[in-house]
């Protein structure tokens, strides 16, 4: 295997007295979908935008396509496409005109024609930004970071505020780009789309990766154990919960109790009958299967979307 063709190594990036970048570090191979999920505020746009050359880092290692985006200029600008937390065009610019104008930026370019019919936007090439709706801005967004056949694409929260439909179908678009050995790097805070899109995974909280892997990799730290929400009628302790047959740790988030059980059916009959001796009443429980958000309660205590 070669070198990786996106290197991370010892970040920092503080803003006055916030330090919203501590000594990340991680690699992403050619070809690969690679997230970074976390709460917002964990850092991830910070490194995001010194990876894509907006901002500079306070001190550590970074290299894209073997560049470092900072000093490289035009040839790292060639190399990458980028989609930013916000897009935000003139209202009277066209979507035909704003992908023709966006090509003009590069010597390699794509045929616009050709992207305007992939993002679904052949339709409203002569439409005014003004006009489109939510998900098409975010197509448009999406076709503007691929006008120069990037090598490596930077999605910074690609879905954020769609709603599940248009969110379903941006995935259709990044699950294309992975199926064409795409190298993409995506931020996100929603757990369904990190595992849904990518091949590994970085989870990263108040500045620091507190675990990577693949999906998988890391769903196996809550192997054997199932994640059981419930909602009582009044509040018993988590402690008293905790205590429950084959209960690995409880946590109370807002009036819902999240417990992780290795025996849940156990769990269930032990739980009925504390109700019971404590005249209580259970209004609703849920099971889950392990996922990236037990993780990130493990090693947190925190929901990843508080």
């Amino acid at each position: 295997m070669g070198e990786p063709i996106i290197q991370v190594e010892d970040l920092y990036k503080s803003y006055g007295a916030v330090e919203a970048v501590r000594g990340v570090s991680f690699a992403v191979e050619e070809g690969e979908v690679f997230g970074l999920l976390g709460p917002n505020g964990a850092g991830k746009t910070s490194c995001v935008e010194i990876l894509e050359g907006l901002r500079t880092a306070d001190r550590g290692k970074v290299r894209v396509c073997g560049l470092d985006p900072e000093t490289s200029g035009e040839r790292f600008k060639e190399k990458i496409g980028a989609v930013l937390q916000s897009t935000a065009l003139p209202d009277k610019l066209r979507v035909k005109e704003a992908l023709d104008l966006f090509a003009q930026f590069y010597k390699k370019r794509a045929n616009t024609d050709d992207l305007l019919r992939r993002f679904q936007l052949d339709e409203k090439r002569d439409a005014f930004y003004s006009h489109l709706s939510g998900g098409q801005k975010q197509r448009l967004a999406l076709a503007m970071a691929l006008v120069n056949e990037p090598d490596v694409v930077f999605l910074d929260e690609p879905t954020a505020g769609l709603d599940p439909q248009v969110r379903r179908e941006i995935y259709d678009i990044i699950e294309e780009l992975k199926r064409g050995r795409k190298t993409v790097l995506l931020t996100t805070h929603y757990i369904e789309e990190a595992e849904r899109l990518c091949d590994r995974v970085a989870i990263v909280d108040q500045g620091r990766v507190i675990a990577q892997g693949t999906p998988r990799e890391l769903k196996q730290r809550s192997a054997g154990t199932t994640r059981i929400e419930v909602r009582l009628a009044r509040p018993l302790t988590d402690g008293m919960l905790g205590r429950l047959e084959g209960v690995a740790n409880c946590r109370e988030f807002e009036g819902t109790f999240v417990l992780h059980s290795a025996r849940p059916p156990q769990t269930i009959v032990a739980l009925v009958k504390q109700l019971e001796a404590e005249n209580n009443e259970l209004q609703s429980l849920e099971m889950f299967s392990p996922s990236l958000e037990d993780v990130f309660i493990e090693l947190t205590g925190r929901r990843l979307r508080e």
